[in-house]
């Protein structure tokens, strides 16, 4: 992720948080991060995978040591920037990592992972991932923990006042539904009907993370995948332009993540559900550049 678009990234979900209220240090305890490559913070240098950023120039600029970590960028994520605008006096640290128990989750856990989707056949391409069930199992590992240290009422009240992120869905269709070597079985089902195979397991995992004592849950929408350089490479009919398929997809999938998680809102008591919607914060990047910097 390029430092500019990175920065309209958390200008997005600043923004969201803000607008719902729940951006106050002292109401959020902890960060607790799920979602793929974009956010990752290293649980995949304890996989086997070809997904992997743990070589340079990722964290060439990730002070103070400027070498990798495992993030997919060359510094923070976004959920690190975020962590330290609401006052965490440290980065969620990767759930895999041999030091991550105890009193360590306490300001949160990162259980995201390099190539990891809503759905379970998403990445199989590049062997081991972390997908999203597996990722809620993780986090249901870390809150059992919690309790035995902290008490059930003492960890419920964590958990709740916790910020929970989800960056998941671009992977699903990048690397699943249009991938080379997959796409012929999975174009048999029309976009619509992936699509709403997508919605409906993402339904069930975030209801499930809401019983886990979730409630203040920040769900990014998916980018215009069909802007970024491998889509553009694989489709060079498109010339200079995105590739219009994909971001139709993405299009299909927002519109249909924006009212479930309005259903989600009003169906699960004490529950705040955010969109916050990366999609256009990136599209205008690209089309305005110059208004950010960029030459023509």
């Amino acid at each position: 992720m390029g430092s500019l678009s990175g920065f309209f990234y958390e200008l997005g979900f600043m923004g969201a948080l803000l607008v719902h209220g729940i951006c106050y240090a002292d109401t959020v305890p902890g960060s607790f991060v799920f979602g793929d490559s974009l956010v990752d913070a290293g649980n995949n240098n304890y996989i086997v995978s070809l997904s992997k950023a743990n070589y340079l120039p990722n964290g060439i600029d990730f002070a103070p040591l400027r070498q990798p970590t495992g993030r997919f960028t060359n510094g923070r994520t976004i959920p690190d920037i975020l962590g330290q605008q609401l006052g965490l006096t440290s980065f969620a640290p990767p759930y895999l990592a041999p030091t991550t128990k105890g009193l360590a989750t306490l300001q949160g856990v990162n259980y995201a992972s390099g190539a990891g989707g809503i759905l379970n056949s998403t990445g199989q391409l590049f062997g081991g991932r972390i997908n999203l069930d597996a990722q809620i199992d993780n986090y249901a590992n870390t809150r059992q923990d919690t309790i035995s240290i902290l008490g059930k009422a003492a960890a419920s009240k964590l958990f709740q006042r916790g910020l929970f992120s989800m960056t998941m869905g671009s992977n699903d269709f990048i690397n699943n539904y249009l991938a080379p070597v997959v796409s012929e079985a999975e174009c048999k089902v029309s976009p619509d009907a992936f699509v709403e195979d997508m919605i409906s397991k993402y339904r069930l995992q975030l209801t499930r993370l809401y019983n886990l004592d979730a409630r203040k849950i920040v769900v990014v929408n998916v980018g215009p995948i069909g802007c970024i350089p491998y889509q553009r490479d694989i489709n060079p009919t498109a010339g200079n332009d995105c590739v219009a398929f994909p971001n139709q997809l993405a299009m299909a999938f927002n519109g249909r993540l924006r009212g479930l998680l309005s259903e989600l809102s009003s169906n699960l008591k004490g529950s705040k559900f955010v969109y916050a919607d990366v999609y256009s914060i990136v599209s205008d990047i690209i089309e305005n550049y110059t208004n950010y910097g960029g030459y023509s």
